[in-house]
């Protein structure tokens, strides 16, 4: 990839659509714009950030290819930092196509995956937190997604991680000084005082660290496997949370043999509902591959959804499967509350469920309000936001996280026993590397590949 490259790519989505753009960036866009674009009357200059009307016209047989609205936006004020120009034309493909094909001709490349976002970063227009907050606007399935990665793409997070960047950077100074004046006695290490330091921000980097359930959930989701043996009801409470006939409802056990996942809204949290194969004594390789299948959902899950059957006592099915809840975030649900109470819920107390099992009718809709906000709540059990408002909800930003603190940890530890200064230095110079990969200051090549390859062209 060479970055002094003008880059083109359609930058909106396949498909039809009244509008469709088509985004330049680099040293030539301005060239290459002027050298297709005509209008009506003399075009002595573009100015920038100023929308022209007009038409682009084929070099070769001076046909026009589309009316278009162009707009010229010069460095820095842009989003590379570099010259862009965007052309506005109308979303039909063959148009799109055939705009690139001559703006590819005049002289530009075509952009890599998101590489548009990647100059932005190398030119100093947003960090890579911010980058990667881009993507997952796009991306963004709710609400609360939407508004995490818009925090993020403002620089909420980026200011909380360059704080304590910062502050860890303010500790390693004065371990330096102590490194470099100390045998001469013109700068005392004042441990008490560090070791503070060490324990405020060590404090911070924990509570933003605390948020990731919470931010976790809004970027991705909220993961309920539904579970319980054989003809208690999952497919049809799937079909009643969902309110459409999603999963197959039959009497006969076994029906469910593979998984069936859908997204369902509460309270803009977007919950991926798993509808999972009945768990008993397989009877053939089919079912057998399919109870495996179900216990590798429920180790991933981020609750349990556990389905009993209300018009009949507990069976030794059932109590296996509720002994295996155990230590799981559960919520016990008892479907049939339409037909006569048979389970005796008195039972159940000696499995130490979380909540009060819920009677529920898959059927008639009865507790399904309830058992929505059951769910809600269980989704709701991570920190809350930090004073600033930050929340990760990122993994690459959890596992930098955690190496920082473990670090700083390690530093203060050694600072406890009186270690040399030199290996304390050592803890916080990793802390700081980790720091850094956040927002891109100490990023290597390989992060941001991985990162923007993960991109939509044209972004």
């Amino acid at each position: 990839m060479n970055i002094h490259d003008t880059i083109a790519a359609v930058a909106t989505p396949p498909g039809r659509g009244g509008v469709g753009i088509v985004r330049i960036s680099g040293t030539e866009a301005e060239a290459i714009a002027r050298h297709l674009f005509r209008t009506d009357g003399p075009l002595t200059s573009l100015a920038s950030h100023r929308l022209y009307h007009g038409r682009i016209h084929s070099p070769e047989t001076g046909e026009p290819i589309d009316e278009v609205l162009l707009v010229l936006m010069k460095a820095p004020r842009s989003y590379t930092g570099e010259d862009v120009v965007e052309i506005h034309g109308h979303g039909g493909p063959v148009l799109l196509r055939t705009l690139l094909a001559e703006i590819l001709g005049a002289g530009a490349r075509p952009a890599e995956p998101g590489e548009f976002t990647r100059r932005a970063f190398l030119n100093g227009r947003m960090d890579l937190a911010q980058a990667e907050a881009v993507a997952d606007l796009i991306d963004a399935h709710s609400a609360p997604a939407a508004t995490l990665a818009l925090g993020h793409l403002e620089g909420r997070l980026s200011r909380a991680v360059e704080g304590l960047y910062a502050r860890t950077t303010d500790m390693l100074v004065l371990l330096e000084a102590a490194i470099d004046f100390g045998e001469e006695g013109e700068t005392a290490l004042d441990a008490g005082a560090l070791a503070a330091r060490f324990g405020e921000i060590l404090e911070d980097l924990r509570t933003l660290l605390g948020t990731y359930a919470a931010g976790r959930v809004r970027r991705e989701g909220f993961r309920v496997v539904i579970t319980g043996r054989p003809n208690v009801g999952k497919s049809s409470l799937l079909n009643r949370l969902l309110g459409e006939e999603r999963a197959i409802v039959t009497p006969f056990p076994g029906t469910t043999r593979d998984f069936i996942e859908e997204t369902l809204l509460i309270e803009g949290i977007p919950f991926r509902l798993t509808d999972t194969a009945g768990i008993r004594t397989p009877e053939d390789a089919i079912e057998q591959a399919g109870v495996a299948m179900v216990r590798r959902r429920l180790s991933h899950a981020d609750a349990v959804l556990l389905l009993l059957d209300g018009s009949m006592p507990l069976t030794p099915e059932d109590e296996a499967l509720l002994g295996e809840m155990h230590g799981r975030p559960t919520v016990i649900a008892v479907n049939k509350a339409d037909l006569p109470h048979v389970l005796a819920e008195d039972r159940l107390h000696a499995f130490r469920p979380l909540h009060p099992p819920l009677w529920i009718s898959a059927k008639t809709g009865e507790g399904i309000d309830a058992l929505k906000a059951l769910l809600y709540a269980a989704s709701c059990g991570g920190e809350p936001a930090t004073r600033d408002g930050a929340l990760i909800g990122n993994l690459r930003h959890k596992l930098a996280l955690e190496a920082a603190k473990t670090h700083l940890e390690r530093g203060g530890e050694a600072l406890e026993r009186r270690v040399s200064p030199e290996f304390i230095a050592l803890d916080v110079r990793d802390a700081l590397q980790s720091l850094g990969e956040i927002t891109g200051r100490t990023a290597s090549p390989e992060i941001l590949d991985k990162i923007f390859a993960g991109f939509c062209i044209g972004k």
